[in-house]
């Protein structure tokens, strides 16, 4: 999420982060002179999982094990996006390529549908 790096708390507050080298190697593509950033201001988990609701967006093949660690791994400091467990009111929306890892798809969908028809949409 955002730039929450790996082992950000989980309380952490909206601030100023230091990136890590694989982030700002991922990034470089967007700062053809060179440049790369290497601070950042981020919302920090706890100023997200605090916020009255949250939606995350996640498409493509690539992200698919990022969302399977978010939404069925542990809470953890290693999977920032994890904290979302936690929030009282998030909604995660995938492409069918973002969600092909998730070992319980089935369910999510059927719970879905029910909760669809319970509020009549």
């Amino acid at each position: 999420m955002g730039n929450e790096e790996p082992t950000s708390s989980l309380n952490s507050r909206t601030r100023v982060k230091t990136l890590a080298g694989i982030t700002r190697s991922d990034n470089a593509r967007f700062f053809p002179g060179g440049e790369v950033p290497q601070l950042c201001l981020t919302q920090g988990l706890g100023t997200i999982r605090d916020a009255g609701q949250a939606v995350l967006v996640a498409l493509g093949a690539n992200k698919a094990a990022a969302v399977r660690a978010m939404v069925e791994g542990p809470v953890s400091a290693f999977c920032p996006a994890s904290v979302l467990q936690l929030h009282q009111h998030a909604v995660v929306v995938l492409d069918p390529e973002a969600a092909a890892e998730l070992q319980l798809a089935d369910y999510y969908r059927r719970a879905q549908g029910l909760n669809d028809r319970l509020l009549g949409r």
